[in-house]
């Protein structure tokens, strides 16, 4: 990997993927707009996309969830990849937590999706790829969730496991050749350094001078 994945430019950001990893990057951000997918038909309404509700619904104060109880916003997530992404906005009281939820996750599921669409609708273009703006944050905001929910996966929980990636990794691709086998976690934890290395990159094009020069207010 030593081209630069991404390279900043007056006029935008400059995607150096090939036709194969910006497949793969769509496939990861379809599968995060799915993980994040309540049953709830994104709005349009910026206001609604914001609060986390429609406000056009005719009873605000008790919307019930799709299977009637008291909604999704209000329980708590038994996938702990889900819990990273929707953190709690007070672990030590449920009832806070529940009403925290209820008024702020609707619109993060919302925002978090909607970037992720951006992204993968900017990666599709056949040829060259120049991210604007709004699609180069959106991109780097859905990176992080990606890698949030990987991270969670392969049990990456802390710096230190982190830091042990490489090793890790170098140690059981090494055993899964010599068995003949695969290893998943390994193959998981590849995508997840390969989209470290891009997001670095990324921040590194949307801090560079010439994409400062060009985006300057």
């Amino acid at each position: 990997m030593t081209e630069r994945p991404f390279r900043g430019r007056p006029r935008g950001v400059e995607v150096h993927l090939d036709a194969g990893e910006r497949d793969l990057l769509r496939h990861l951000l379809t599968q995060l707009d799915d993980l994040l997918d309540d049953g709830r038909t994104l709005s349009t309404d910026p206001l609604a996309a914001l609060v986390g509700f429609d406000l056009s619904a005719a009873d605000l104060e008790d919307q019930p969830g799709p299977n009637g109880d008291s909604g999704p916003d209000q329980q708590p997530h038994e996938d702990p990849a889900l819990a990273r992404l929707l953190p709690e906005g007070n672990r030590e009281d449920p009832a806070v937590a529940a009403e925290f939820r209820r008024y702020t996750e609707g619109g993060l599921r919302a925002r978090k999706r909607a970037s992720a669409r951006t992204a993968s609708a900017a990666l599709a273009g056949a040829g060259p790829v120049l991210l604007g703006a709004e699609e180069a944050m959106a991109l780097l905001t859905s990176l992080t969730d990606v890698r949030l929910v990987l991270a969670e996966r392969l049990g990456l929980h802390t710096d230190e496991d982190a830091a042990d990636l490489h090793e890790q990794l170098a140690l059981r691709v090494v055993t899964a050749e010599a068995g003949g086998g695969h290893d998943r976690w390994a193959a998981i934890a590849a995508i997840y350094d390969i989209l470290t290395w891009w997001q670095e990159s990324l921040v590194a094009a949307l801090s560079s001078r010439p994409y400062r020069r060009g985006h300057a207010h």
